[in-house]
């Protein structure tokens, strides 16, 4: 046991963490994520972390990782298809709020990209991390920092 470190940060994930350095990035899946064939198209790093959702993982996380300072959206999350245009994604909120507890700039350290798109840049995370998410579009990848 390790004092003040989130519980949820399993020791394969906390070893991930530590490894990654500056402009690496994590993509942290929703239960409906292909992220062990994500993960294998470049070799990168899969964990799962079932029975957990995005926000209390994405929180932990960012407890300990610094998010990307020298980019304008360290933190991507994935657009709807135009046929669920029409849907409202709460979690994004959830996770719009969690990052304004770790970074100054807030919702403003959030973009968006196409799907297709998300998926590229998920197969060239450092880690790939399987969530129980069960909300849809609640993947996101988070682009590491610097500690000053």
């Amino acid at each position: 046991m390790l004092k003040n470190i989130p519980s949820i940060l399993s020791p394969e994930l906390l070893k991930v963490l530590a490894e990654m350095g500056h402009s690496d990035r994590i993509c942290i899946g929703d239960g409906n994520f292909p992220g062990a064939s994500m993960a294998k198209a470049k070799n990168a790093i899969f964990l799962r972390a079932d029975g957990h959702g995005v926000p209390e993982i994405l929180d932990a996380i960012l407890q300990v990782f610094p998010l990307d300072t020298y980019v304008e959206k360290p933190a991507i999350l994935m657009e709807k298809m135009d046929c669920d245009k029409d849907l409202v994604i709460p979690v994004w909120d959830e996770y719009k709020a969690i990052i304004a507890k770790h970074d100054a700039r807030g919702a403003e350290a959030v973009g968006n990209i196409d799907r297709f798109k998300f998926y590229d840049e998920a197969k060239d995370c450092y880690c790939i991390l399987q969530t129980g998410e069960t909300a849809i579009y609640a993947n996101i990848i988070l682009q590491k920092g610097v500690i000053k």
